[in-house]
């Protein structure tokens, strides 16, 4: 993995000087669009838009397993902690754990495989937790596009992750740190007094005192009890893509852009937008080079994929956008809100699956980043040299480290955030945010990066309503009634 390392250390940190075949080493990005050959067959335009005809150039990518330490079921060892699953999340945890001398071993069906998601956050979200030098590439601003005359810049950079250098640099101190690896699937989680077991598709079977599941929102391991799992969801299609040109500022990404003019001649999309709207989301790399994403913000049930993908087609036919080449393609499903998992059970959650998400914009991976220090902190109060606190104590102190009454009630904040945008079409959406992005930025740079306390968000609400339109106000006390009713509740039985 030395190699590997050294790569990516002596890479300069600013994306004007990268070469694009080394920022995305497995794609072969070539610096002249127009020297790439399609066949005819891969560039006529269809009912649906060229680029959803392409397949993507991207090829599965790994990191050198050279320094790996591999777990060998044969030596039945014990561990004190297991992560499940090699996320960002779940490494993170491993790292910060495992840097108190707490054995941890991480379960993986394919540990070193690079993450498929599109990560992007705030820059100063990174640099506060030393990973500014994580980053592809960085604005120093952001906008947001309310509609074809409304513009809000947003001065505060923002970034697109390195998975590559983000996990290189994750895995490279968890080896540091001892932390072993298994390649396998976790199938099955058995419980006694002090200890757990982890059986895995391969048959092996491993023990420690806590298992942490950072497996993602489809596992099963995590109990929710018997409150219904009433999530609202965020969809999006993205792309990285190679084009003849595009209109977006080099010097700007654009978190919103809310502008519907692109369906001026698509009557059955434009009225269906008007009710569940979506967005695009842009990361312009050079004039050739860009990340688009069309996104449904929070749909409950979940907007169609195909919807998503045909409103994307439209917006991009509009801006004259023609895709060259198809790098990457994803679809993305997150589920958002919901009740969180039972509190004290003995799998502690991390990640997608515990709740951490953010109720109403989907971030999720610099919040895990943060609050993994914290969730470590208790773990090894309990399973530290001097500690000897096991089982149940131990599965309640590091649940509620994670989740403690302030941060619970802050969730039901954004939480009631979530159930008001679920309620505004596309132009009471539009009031929302030109009211939102107007506010101080302490409010509105804390409420999207879950930093706010409840007091404060309590005043980022008066403060929306006093700077909102006459008809933002009307929006506000005809749409939230209900969801502020509920959020009272949940508020007075998370106190009880």
């Amino acid at each position: 993995m030395a190699t590997l390392y050294n790569t990516l250390i002596s890479l300069p940190l600013s994306y004007n000087n990268i070469n694009k075949s080394q920022l995305f080493s497995s794609t072969k990005i070539t610096n002249n669009p127009s020297s790439i050959k399609l066949s005819p067959s891969r560039i006529q335009s269809t009912r649906f838009g060229n680029f959803l005809d392409l397949k993507p150039d991207s090829k599965p990518e790994f990191l050198d397993s050279n320094d790996i330490s591999w777990h060998d079921p044969a030596y039945r060892c014990s561990f004190d902690v297991i992560v499940i699953g090699t996320g960002p999340a779940g490494l993170r945890l491993a790292e910060q754990v495992s840097s108190y001398g707490i054995k941890v071993c991480c379960i993986d069906p394919s540990p070193l495989s690079m993450w498929p998601n599109n990560y992007g956050c705030w820059v100063d979200e990174f640099d506060s937790l030393n990973f500014e030098d994580c980053f592809d590439k960085t604005w120093p601003m952001a906008c947001v596009h309310i509609d074809d005359d409304n513009t809000k810049y947003l001065d505060r950079g923002y970034g697109r992750v390195s998975r590559k250098k983000l996990k290189t640099k994750l895995i490279e101190n968890c080896v540091g740190n001892g932390v072993m690896f298994h390649k396998a699937s976790a199938w099955k989680i058995e419980h006694s007094e002090f200890q757990s077991s982890v059986v895995c598709n391969d048959g092996s079977e491993i023990k420690a005192s806590l298992v942490v599941d950072a497996s993602g929102f489809s596992s099963s391991f995590i109990d929710y009890g018997s409150k219904p799992r009433n999530h609202g969801y965020q969809i999006a299609h993205g792309i990285l893509v190679e084009v003849e040109d595009h209109p977006f500022d080099l010097d700007k990404m654009v978190l919103m852009d809310w502008r519907d003019s692109h369906l001026g001649n698509e009557p059955y999309l434009r009225e269906n937008n008007s009710k569940i709207p979506t967005f695009l989301y842009v990361m312009p790399f050079d004039k050739n080079l860009i990340f688009l994403e069309e996104t449904s913000l929070v749909s409950r049930p979940v907007l169609s994929y195909m919807e998503v993908k045909r409103r994307m087609v439209a917006r991009l036919r509009h801006l004259g956008i023609r895709v060259t080449r198809l790098i990457e393609d994803e679809k993305c499903l997150i589920p958002m809100g919901g009740p969180l998992p039972k509190i004290g059970q003995p799998v502690m959650g991390m990640g997608g699956n515990s709740g951490v998400v953010h109720p109403s914009t989907g971030y999720s991976v610099a919040q895990s980043m943060a609050l993994a220090p914290i969730v470590a902190a208790a773990i090894a109060e309990c399973l530290g040299s001097n500690r000897m606190i096991r089982g149940q104590p131990a599965y309640r102190k590091v649940w509620s480290s994670l989740w403690p009454i302030e941060r619970r009630l802050t969730r039901e904040f954004y939480t009631f955030g979530m159930e008001t945008i679920l309620k505004l079409d596309l132009a009471e959406t539009r009031r929302f945010f030109d009211a939102f992005f107007d506010l101080d930025p302490y409010y509105w740079h804390g409420f999207l990066s879950s930093r706010l306390s409840i007091t404060e968000l309590a005043s980022l609400s008066l403060s929306l309503f006093g700077r909102g339109s006459n008809r933002s106000r009307f929006d506000i006390v005809t749409k939230c009634p209900v969801p502020l009713a509920k959020m009272m509740g949940n508020l007075a039985l998370q106190t009880i």
